[in-house]
Order: C-alpha cells, then structure tokens, then sequence
C-alpha cells in the first residue's frame, strides 16, 4: 500500500482548523455531521466550541454524538443535552445525538468479534461525517484519537457496549460483566475490544463510502484520560498541532509517533501516557485496522505552516 498523507499545523487556532480541513482536498457536501466527543460533565480537555466553531460554521454541520454505556452525565439524552449546552456547542451549531431515537445495524467486513457494528439511528440523516477528533490517552483503549471516536464514539449506548464486551453482549447493562477477567492487568486480554474497534471504525468508514468521510486529530490538553471522565488528570504534554488526513489508520499512527518520539522534559512529560497505551495495549489498533484494510501505519507528512 502506497504511504498515506497526513498533514500538519502547528496553528492550535480556529484558523489553523480551517486551514488543514482545506488541505484535505475533500470539501464536506450535503448534510454534514462533525463528530467530536461533547467531554462529560467536571472535565475540561475537550474541544472547545471557540476552537472548533469556525470549521463547523463553515461547511454548516451538525455536532453530532451518542449516549454514553457508562453511569455519567451524558448516560441519558435529556442530561447529555445539558451538558452540551453547559459546554457551549448550542451557541456554535446544531447538535444532535444520533441514539436518542434507537439504533441501527451496519455491516462490518472484519468480524473476528463483532458481526455487526450498532450505531445511533439518526447516522441516515448525514451524508458526510467529518471526523473531529481529540488525542489523548484513554482508561480502557490506551489512547483515544479517530478511531475510537469513530467506533465508541459513533457507537449507540448498546452499541459500545457491543464493542467493549468483544461482541458478547448487546445490553449496555450486561457488557461490563463480559470484560475478560485481567484485562486490566495483561494488554494482550484486551485485544478483542482493541479489534473490536478496529473493526466498527471501518464499518463507519464503509458507510460513508470511504470518500465521504475525513479525518482530524487536534492534539491540545494531552492528558492520560479521555474526554469521558469527568475528573481528568491534568496534561503533562505541551500542545502538538492538528493533523489530518483521508486515512484514519495513519493519522493515528501519526499523533502516536508524536507522543512516543517525544523529547521528555520537565514541562513535556510523556511517560504517564506511554505507559497507559502499553498498559492497554493500545497501539494494537491501528495495527489491526491495517491489517483489515482500514489504511495504512506508513505515512508522507505535509506540513502546511511552511506552504
């Protein structure tokens, strides 16, 4: 497979989003979903509206998310609403959270674990899905970039727990009794949620027709937690850039490259977050995505700050 091409700002600014959108080469048509994670009530490294309003407000997309499988504030549609308005996406854009009237079956190609992918129903008003990730580390994936956020993150609230359970329940309630005993301590054993993953990511990416679809990774507020807690660890990597991509697979592995060939410093401390993603075994995603013909790990990079 040829090298992918990922691009690359330095520019953390509403304008610097834009700019790397526009490299892309691929402008967003029809009805446009922007797929971000909201963040959960108590945290505060997510995307902010500030940030992100100016690419929403430019190919007139809707913020689009999914209910959480976990107990939080954005469990149920009613509390999920009044943490987005808390966080200010209303005053940016219209949001919508797609499971908040069912869910739908979608193929996958790679069904090792999961046989199908179960996504909030409201996916069949979009024609495009930008891809609006934020990279940081997560307690059960290791790290959290595009893919997750395409698969957890696209996933209804039965849905993820589809895919953390490796496809052995399709209850929310009844998928954390079906995690396999020591995952938390051997990474190996979490490698069917990490396939799982894999997996559901493309079926989104196919249901778009892969070219209705792009991809962006903002790498700001780096902390070892994900968007979805609530009281997140504070960063200890200093801002990167944004980066983006057509191929999922390789803008991931980008941003990994970044964290890992990171000169450490006394203000740019990687080791917490290198240690979550081994712990997890959290690289094994885009190497599984690869393997199921998702993308490539090998990639060309265009920096735009220096066009």
């Amino acid at each position: 497979m040829n090298k992918a091409i990922v691009y690359f700002t330095r520019e953390l600014t509403p304008e610097g989003l834009v700019r790397i959108y526009e490299a892309l080469g691929r402008p967003a048509k029809g009805r446009v979903a922007v797929k971000i994670s909201t963040g959960e009530a108590g945290g505060h490294n997510y995307l902010k509206p500030e940030l992100i309003g100016a690419l929403v407000k430019k190919v007139d997309g809707t913020i689009v998310e999914c209910n959480t499988a976990y107990e939080g504030q954005r469990m149920e549609t009613a509390d999920h609403l009044k943490v987005i308005e808390d966080h200010g996406f209303n005053a940016i854009a219209k949001v919508d959270i797609m499971d908040a009237d069912g869910e739908i079956r979608i193929p996958v190609r790679d069904s090792s674990w999961i046989k199908y992918d179960i996504v909030g129903d409201h996916i069949k008003n979009y024609d495009f899905m930008i891809n609006l990730a934020h990279f940081k580390g997560h307690a059960m994936g290791g790290f959290g970039g595009v893919l997750k956020n395409q698969s957890i993150g696209v996933a209804s609230r039965n849905g993820k727990g589809y895919i953390h359970s490796a496809g052995k329940s399709e209850d929310y309630r009844t998928a954390w009794d079906n995690l396999p005993e020591g995952w938390e301590d051997d990474p190996r054993k979490n490698d069917p949620f990490i396939e799982s993953m894999a997996s559901a990511a493309q079926a989104v990416h196919d249901y778009f027709g892969g070219d209705r679809i792009l991809y962006i990774d903002v790498m700001n507020n780096i902390s070892i937690d994900c968007d979805c807690d609530s009281h997140p660890a504070d960063p200890t990597i200093q801002d990167i850039g944004i980066a983006a991509s057509l191929d999922p697979v390789a803008l991931d592995r980008f941003c990994l490259d970044q964290v890992f060939n990171l000169e450490p410093s006394p203000e740019n401390d990687n080791a917490a977050l290198l240690e979550r993603i081994r712990q997890r075994h959290g690289i094994h995603i885009v190497d599984h995505a690869e393997k199921i013909g998702l993308g490539t790990t090998k990639y060309t990079v265009v920096d735009i700050d220096k066009k």
